[in-house]
């Protein structure tokens, strides 16, 4: 009905997609007419263009410019007051966004030319073969460095072809209206659905251009490091043409000097996890210099659903070791489990052959000793058995099974004990989850001296009891440790016992993960892919290692997050493109606030979809499948064969070498042949045999033979949860109008069926009496399957809702505290911070001791924290307002502070004076010692420019080091404590309580508290820190401080409940960096006394040659 309504009001009012083409078009008329005008000027005077649009842009902002810069220099001034500094800054902060307002307005007036502008370069380089201008030094850079510029004498020479990926190309494209479409879409911040092939790489050139003008960075973000660098050397000339810089972050180490130079490149390719992880690096700097980001301010997302909706599901974590962090109880645990495990599948055995006599006789009833009993009892002990599905496909097995459940699953599940009570652990499979029956907890306790190994203590409980005893405070004290000792011991061995279950039972080798290198890889659902760098969450892949008996790696604690959702949305303005976005269009928007817009095809789309084929088990059909490519490959038709496992793949590659038809398969295995593979996918009469969205971003191009006979056929062997990831496979085929053809094949017994969605075909196929080998084919059955994908997606994302949720709050804690570091790092506004910190602490300390009306108490914890004799009077604090009286505490201490600081200049400066003028050849930085008493700290300066500055920097450099130093320590912790409170929040949901209201609540408490303990002990260090005997310092050389790091990707399980039913949050995991192979480029060798490419007439060492 809700179709129906849809469609009438679309012949009405028309569709959005036509909608949002018609305000579009206007822009394409405009690019049309200029780029008429540039098709007459020469190649310079089109080059000219750039400094033409770059000086439009500077005019449109000038007035603000000049504003910012003289708000700036007085802020700079030190004789400007810290208030009014605090104002100055607000003030600035506050043109600065109206400098992001005007930037846009100039863009988009002159976005018909600019477009214009890329348009006419690469009609150029197709049609002209190459560009020649005027040679610039940036010219002379690239002829060395690059090698595809020619340089002769005051000329440089751009041609067509030039090496990216490792293979040359030769520049064929210019960009037709539909990409115009596309562009426009991009610029204005929204996500440009395009077909595959139908060149999105050359669309993104448009806005690319646009936007790098304003000199302010744009980044473009690709879903695998290969694709970075291929597209950063591939559409780099058409940039460096026009003098853009152009660099690819994942060429280069992080926190080097190449890195930062690539972020300060005017435009710059990377993948999004390593973007999101130089983000978290760069606020665990300790100086400034080591910063590799510059603000975010636009971004272009390729396979935009991969990265926000696949990649979403976890966050990007960086973590460090943890004392202990390599003890574990999964080995000497497992044991328990395979027993378990195995008395499990007897039963399993024994209660499968029961019910098919009992069912086979007309026993089918749900009571005790019946078939339906039986039956559900194998469901809920091993849903995955292959017998077990087997049976369930028999004609009116599955409503056998169904009416059972249903019985027993009403008034909430108030019977269900009696179908668990011969079980020793139940599987839900639908939510990824497994629990320990009694019977299965006796067992494993049998034989153990205490019964109450695996059950946790009642600590509400026990804490009453030890009241009761009457005991001193001292021994209630360590009674109440110990109970809390016994209780932390056994949840750690419950939730490692519950991930080994999670691991025997519902975690399959070579479906879910791989092992390669003795490792442990995940393979990623969607794309097939291995999943570098990421691990399953909360002990899930230490304990598939103990399984698959492999190393079990080290714990780590978190040290900096973020989603990537949060990462993303720091940009001032984001946008994507994708050939499958639609199906997701509601998640982009209510997360990203990203609009998807469909954009037509340049040529209409010919291949012909089928309706799917549906068998009754996984034998039929994929028996039907290697027919169907036996009698394609027979036309000379390539065939791709989509499938959703690595055990798939190599099941049907079996079955293919059996008929002797010669293939290749590309699973997660397989991953570093993905681009080669693809490449020939369309070959005459090759066969393919690949996950569903394997070979994203590389296009399957046809020949002429391939076309008259049919072109590729697409053969998907089950339909995955997601619509997206299906039309991603289907998509492969009919490429800029090309023929084609696809094909789904299914069977009752595929995991989407046999969750969601098999229940009424079943019933349907029964009825109509169709035998084993029949196949049902309709469109209504198809639409069927659609309604089932729809639940898993709106499951699915409720779950990266729920994620983000969680991130949310840490979001906003994380920006309070990496405002700090930042403006500590760079030290302009960090005397405003010092201020609200002393502010903060003293009105902390004020407000206790004045409501208590607690003089005394307050001179104390004055001298205890400021280490200064109160500027308060005892009649003062008594007879004056609060208000006042706070004026007066926070001046007479920043007076006092303001001291201290001279003074430790004054103390210095002999010191620092005597090294440098004895022994300043030695040493570019030195170490100054400070110490409160009991903390000691090394600041590291400079030591000329202390020198010179007469030792007047060295407040400031202390000031940085102790609030980073603090910070950082308080965070680690907090961070620590994040993840306990997440995990322990999740039992509210047996109060029938929202756990994430709870976690809210809590986690503000926490951070309040994590704050106003770093504000007293920074201050407390500054106001108490001082050089331990300055005339006795031993000043040494500064030493690079390093920390061993992970950046890793924890995983979580597909399926998974939300965290109110499952528990547990993200936790980092170490892992290896893993060194991906790269292509090789072998090129002419220039010898060091050749001339240089440059064009200079210098020797090639002697001038870009230079070591």
């Amino acid at each position: 009905m809700i179709n129906f309504i849809n469609n009438i009001a679309r012949k009405f009012f028309g569709s959005k997609s036509d909608k949002d083409i018609e305000e579009i078009q206007p822009y394409v008329e405009q690019i049309a007419e200029f780029s008429n005008q540039v098709q007459s000027i020469s190649d310079d005077e089109l080059r000219g263009k750039t400094n033409e649009f770059k000086q439009r842009i500077d005019e449109h902002l000038k007035s603000e410019r000049d504003e910012i810069a003289a708000l700036n220099a007085k802020a700079d001034n030190p004789d400007t007051d810290i208030e009014e500094k605090e104002t100055l800054y607000e003030q600035i902060d506050k043109i600065e966004e109206t400098v992001t307002d005007k930037i846009e307005e100039v863009l988009l007036e002159i976005l018909p030319e600019a477009f214009a502008v890329v348009k006419e370069t690469a009609r150029r380089l197709k049609e002209q073969g190459s560009l020649t201008v005027s040679a610039t030094d940036m010219d002379r850079d690239l002829a060395a460095n690059k090698g595809y510029v020619a340089i002769n004498g005051d000329r440089a020479t751009f041609p067509k072809t030039w090496l990216a990926g490792g293979t040359e190309v030769s520049w064929d494209m210019v960009h037709y209206d539909v990409q115009l479409i596309g562009g426009v879409a991009l610029h204005k911040g929204r996500i440009a659905e395009m077909a595959t092939g139908e060149g999105k790489t050359l669309v993104a050139t448009l806005p690319v251009y646009l936007n790098a003008l304003a000199g302010r960075g744009v980044h473009l973000v690709t879903v695998n490091d290969y694709l970075a660098k291929r597209d950063s050397e591939w559409m780099g000339p058409l940039y460096e043409f026009h003098g853009l810089k152009v660099d690819c972050i994942d060429k280069h180490q992080p926190n080097s000097n190449e890195r930062r130079a690539a972020y300060n490149a005017d435009i710059t390719f990377g993948t999004n996890n390593e973007f999101g992880f130089d983000y978290l690096r760069d606020n665990m700097a300790r100086e400034a210099g080591d910063l590799v980001q510059r603000k975010h301010n636009y971004a272009i997302v390729d396979e935009v659903d991969s990265v926000f909706i696949d990649d979403a599901r976890t966050p990007l974590i960086i973590s460090g070791p943890v004392p202990q962090g390599d003890k574990h109880e999964f080995d000497d645990l497992k044991p328990k489990v395979e027993k378990l495990l195995q008395v499990q599948r007897s039963y399993f055995n024994t209660a499968l052959a029961e019910a098919k006599k009992l069912i086979a006789s007309g026993n089918d009833g749900y009571k005790e000793s019946e078939g339906g009993m039986a039956l559900l009892r194998c469901y809920r002990a091993l849903p995955k058995n292959k017998a077990l599905i087997k049976f369930l496909s028999e004609p009116g097995v599955k409503q056998i099974l169904q009416k059972t459940e249903n019985y027993y699953m009403q008034d909430q599940n108030k019977e269900m004990h009696k179908v668990d009570a011969e079980l020793f652990f139940i599987i839900d499979e639908k939510h990824n989850s497994i629990e320990l029956t009694e019977k299965g907890l006796e067992l494993i306790t049998k034989n153990m001296d205490d019964d109450q190994f695996f059950v946790l203590t009642d600590v509400g409980s026990g804490i009453a009891e030890i009241e009761k005893l009457g005991l001193t405070d001292q021994d209630k004290a360590k009674k109440k440790d110990e109970l809390m000792r016994d209780f932390a011991i056994k949840s750690a061995r419950v939730h490692a016992m519950n991930q080994l279950f999670k691991a025997y039972t519902l975690f399959e080798k070579d479906v879910e993960y791989v092992i390669m290198d003795n490792k442990v890889k995940i393979v990623d659902e969607q794309t097939g892919r291995i999943m570098d760098g990421r691990r399953y969450s909360d002990g899930l892949h230490q304990a598939i290692e103990s399984k698959e008996n492999l190393k079990v790696e080290a714990a780590t604690q978190t040290w900096a997050t973020v989603t990537l959702q949060n990462y993303f949305r720091m940009y001032h303005k984001l946008s994507g493109m994708t050939g499958t976005a639609e199906t997701e269009a509601k998640e982009l928007w209510d997360i990203y606030k990203l609009d998807v817009m469909v954009a037509p095809t340049n040529r209409p789309i010919v291949r012909d979809d089928k309706e799917d084929l549906v068998y009754k088990t996984t034998r039929e059909k994929y028996n039907a499948v290697i027919d169907d490519v036996v009698k394609l490959t027979g036309d000379g038709r390539p065939v791709l064969v989509g499938t959703t496992s690595v055990e798939i793949s190599e099941l049907l590659s079996r079955m293919l070498k059996m008929k002797k038809i010669d293939h290749t398969v590309l699973n997660a295995k397989l991953h570093a042949k993905e681009a080669d593979v693809v490449a020939n996918a369309g070959k005459p009469g090759a066969v393919t045999i690949a996950t569903n969205m394997a070979g994203r971003g590389t296009d399957i191009k046809l020949t002429d033979a391939v076309k008259a006979s049919g072109g590729l056929a697409i053969i998907g062997t089950e339909r995955h949860e997601s619509r997206r990831v299906d039309r991603q496979l289907r998509g492969r085929a009919g490429r800029q109008g090309d023929p084609g053809s696809s094909q789904f094949y299914i069977s009752l017994e595929d995991n989407l069926m046999r969750l969601f969605g098999s229940d009424r075909i079943a019933k349907l196929m029964d009825k109509m009496g169709y035998e084993e080998g029949e196949v049902i084919q309709h469109g209504m059955v198809s639409k069927s399957i659609e309604r089932a994908q729809k639940k898993v997606e709106e499951n699915n994302y409720g779950i990266r809702k729920r994620l983000l949720e969680y991130d949310d709050v840490m979001n906003a804690q994380r920006e309070v505290i990496y405002k700090r570091r930042r403006h500590a790092l760079q030290g302009e506004r960090l005397s405003v911070d010092v201020l609200n910190m002393i502010h903060d602490t003293a009105g902390a300390l004020l407000d206790e001791f004045h409501e208590a009306r607690d003089f005394e108490g307050f001179k104390l914890d004055v001298i205890r924290t400021f280490s200064v004799e109160s500027p308060i009077t005892e009649d003062e604090f008594f007879n004056t307002k609060i208000d006042p009286l706070m004026d007066k505490f926070v001046h007479g201490l920043v007076q006092m502070y303001t001291r201290k600081k001279s003074m430790i200049a004054e103390r210095a400066f002999p010191v620092i004076a005597n090294v440098f003028e004895t022994q300043g050849e030695k040493f570019k930085n030195i170490v100054i010692p400070f110490t409160d008493g009991i903390k000691n700290l090394n600041v590291v300066v400079n030591l000329a420019k202390t020198y010179e500055l007469k030792g007047s920097n060295l407040a400031l450099a202390f000031e940085k080091n102790i609030i980073l130093a603090i910070i950082d320590e308080q965070w680690k912790e907090h961070l620590r404590e994040m993840d306990e409170l997440k995990t322990s929040v999740q039992n509210a949901s047996y109060e029938q309580k929202d756990p994430l209201l709870i976690y809210k609540f809590e986690s503000f408490g926490l951070f309040q508290k994590m704050l106003d303990r770093m504000n007293r002990e920074v201050i407390s260090f500054l106001f108490k820190g001082d050089l331990p005997n300055a005339e006795n310092t031993n000043v040494r050389e500064a030493q690079e401080r390093k920390e061993k790091v992970t950046a890793s990707r924890p995983e979580v399980a597909q399926r998974q409940a939300a965290p109110s039913q499952n528990g547990g949050g993200q936790q980092a995991l170490p892992t290896g960096p893993q060194k991906k192979p790269e292509p090789v480029t072998v090129g002419e060798k220039i010898g060091r006394n050749d001339p240089c490419p440059c064009g200079s007439g210098k020797k090639y060492k002697q001038c870009h040659g230079k070591a």
